[in-house]
């Protein structure tokens, strides 16, 4: 089978398995984000594998299932972070029900495996496309979309002048940090520092309205 129609087919999957879910049953705004956020990574994958010469078509087959084991409820950090292997286990044989080729299936399920902690729960070469799958998913999360959630999440509109001086100031130098991370291809990292450098722009504006709120 061609792996243009291998991407519909798991594109299909993941939006099925998802609609199926118990667990997303009643969350529906958690299950479009959780789609959505498949989908991101699988664009940001492909330009990678484009422009550093990947087998595009595998890259965007494992970004859109990287994260397909949240169709169950993780109850513990440790499931939560064992969320990669497990998406791994139910792609491999929906990899192998649309007639992938072995080898290409042992590098998309190593990649996804991988793509939380850098482990995997089976052998297997951690190559630059297994870890591209977790970079773009990284892209992604540093992007426009993340400053929202990250100030929805620690209820910013709710917080002190101080408080929100200190929240701002700390992820300055957070994002700061995150620059020195190492990605597999010069595109991801290209990529990373171009998300970085625009949530530090917005944080650093946001601090200097924040300053601004009181008189001087």
């Amino acid at each position: 089978m061609r792996k243009e129609n291998c991407v519909e087919l798991t594109k299909a999957f993941l939006k099925q398995k998802f609609d199926e879910s118990e667990y997303f049953f009643d969350k529906k705004a958690e299950k479009d984000y959780r789609f959505e956020h498949s989908v991101r990574v699988a664009n940001i994958g492909k330009i990678i594998a484009e422009k550093e010469g990947m087998d595009s078509d595998a890259i965007v087959i494992a970004c859109l299932l990287h994260d397909i084991s949240y169709i169950n409820e993780f109850k513990t950090r440790e499931e939560a972070r064992n969320h990669g292997r497990y998406s791994a286990k139910i792609a491999r044989p929906f990899l192998k029900e649309i007639g992938m080729e072995p080898e290409i299936i042992e590098e998309i399920c190593y990649g996804i495996a991988i793509h939380v902690d850098d482990e995997a729960d089976f052998p297997g070469e951690r190559t630059v496309f297994a870890q591209t799958v977790g970079d773009a998913d990284n892209i992604d999360r540093f992007d426009a979309y993340r400053i929202f959630e990250n100030l929805k999440w620690v209820k910013y509109d709710e917080m002190s002048l101080e408080e929100k001086n200190a929240h701002t100031k700390k992820m300055i130098e957070k994002l700061e940090s995150f620059k020195n991370l190492d990605f597999a291809t010069e595109t991801s990292k290209n990529m990373w520092i171009e998300k970085l450098d625009y949530q530090i722009v917005f944080y650093k504006k946001l601090f200097d309205q924040v300053i601004n709120s009181e008189l001087r």
